[in-house]
């Protein structure tokens, strides 16, 4: 997996998934057979209700494993293992909501991350993988290095944001990273060796979205759904979208029309016109 285009996070899913497997059957993945391999995924989608996404990750890891480790040729008839897709609409706040939501983060490192998420639309990894260095101020622009896909990318960077991002850094000026872990004494970030860590934001954005009194089920990543369908409402093209959001094929981008309320306004205006003579 060393070799291969992987993420560090996606080698640790990939390894999840094998040592489930031998867990499973009780033994090492290598003496199992391509109909317990069969049982196992129809285990998956029929006791577990593996989601679409998770089933097709069990899938990868158990191909390459398959394919590259063992050297030996995939049973056609698993190409079909794969849960049944959904088609999801994703939790979208509204712009008062989001200020109400990070108001409520008493953190500065924390409020800063998530501004920045939002303000950006970042992935987490890619906010907390922020360096110093990847600032173009003069520019008003952040370098995203290796996102998903191990791609780079440059998003613009709002005014408001770089003034809060100077004012964390003053508050350790570590020299590499944006936001660098704390420890558990909070003292650590000056002298940090690794950014912050994601289940600590993620629990702070929990707490805050708690307190704020939005009844939405969302979460962090909401905050990029968030900025792409506030960005539409403003008038942005779906192509400066794609890019800023480093989404491969221009497909993806396109949901978040379905998310903006002025298309909805709009639509619910002609359906009323339409209506109207009836």
């Amino acid at each position: 997996m060393a070799l291969l285009p992987l993420q560090a996070r996606s080698q640790k899913s990939y390894w999840a998934c094998m040592r489930h497997l031998a867990e499973h059957f009780d033994r090492s993945p290598d003496q199992i057979s391509p109909e317990e391999l069969r049982q196992y995924f129809i285990y998956l989608k029929t006791e577990r209700r593996f989601a679409r996404q998770t089933s097709t990750q069990a899938l990868c890891a158990i191909k390459l494993f398959w394919e590259k480790t063992l050297q030996r040729a995939w049973p056609a008839e698993l190409e079909f293992a794969r849960a049944t897709p959904q088609f999801k609409l994703p939790v979208i706040l509204s712009a008062g909501e989001v200020r109400h939501i990070i108001a409520r983060v008493p953190a500065l490192d924390h409020r800063v991350a998530l501004t920045t998420i939002y303000s950006c639309g970042l992935r987490l990894g890619e906010a907390l993988k922020l360096e110093v260095g990847d600032i173009d101020s003069k520019r008003m622009f952040l370098h995203i290095r290796a996102g998903k896909g191990n791609r780079d990318r440059y998003v613009p960077l709002p005014q408001r944001t770089l003034e809060l991002l100077r004012q964390l850094w003053r508050t350790h000026r570590h020299p590499r990273w944006l936001f660098p872990a704390k420890g558990h004494s909070g003292l650590g970030a000056a002298t940090a060796t690794e950014p912050m860590c994601r289940t600590t934001l993620q629990r702070g954005f929990r707490l805050a979205l708690r307190a704020s009194g939005v009844k939405k089920a969302a979460h962090i990543h909401s905050l990029r759904h968030s900025y792409a369908t506030h960005l539409l409402e403003q008038g942005e093209n779906l192509r400066q979208l794609q890019v800023n959001l480093g989404h491969h094929s221009p497909t993806t981008t396109v949901i978040y029309t379905h998310l903006t309320t002025l298309c909805q306004t709009q639509h619910q205006q002609r359906i009323n016109k339409f209506m109207g003579d009836l």
